[in-house]
């Protein structure tokens, strides 16, 4: 075991490990949800909106690790933080507006059959398309 850990004080290992598990927990909950959901998006939605708490709970763990380590404040990791704060919801944005203008295309070329097949529709969204009676 590496001896700086053992010298590793209470006030800091208790905030290090609760966002570490808690960081842990929302960066797993967003990749099941990319595995389970079957549409493009809905698999969108668990990583864009988990990588920003998930990952700043992360990075602020490691910032507080290595405060106390070296005894002086280390902002590195904070920066990190920042930075994936701002782009990962951009990012996420701009991969929805994408695949919408990708279907919008795709509609003006074809229609869409209904999963019923009595009917042709040009919905974008065929997940979200609500059945007539």
């Amino acid at each position: 075991m590496n001896p700086q850990l053992e010298s590793l004080p209470l006030w800091a290992s208790l905030p290090i490990t609760l966002l570490l598990l808690l960081g842990s927990a929302i960066v797993l909950i967003g990749a099941l949800g990319l595995v389970r959901l079957p549409h493009f998006f809905q698999r969108i939605h668990g990583p864009a909106i988990t990588i920003t708490l998930g990952t700043g709970s992360i990075l602020i763990a490691s910032m507080i690790y290595f405060s106390a380590l070296q005894s002086r404040l280390v902002i590195h990791e904070l920066l990190i933080t920042v930075f994936v704060m701002i782009t990962a919801p951009v990012v996420a944005m701009l991969l929805m507006r994408t695949a919408v203008y990708r279907d919008l295309r795709a509609r003006d070329r074809r229609p869409i059959v209904s999963a019923n097949k009595s009917k042709t529709t040009t919905e974008v969204y065929p997940f979200s398309s609500k059945e007539e009676p």
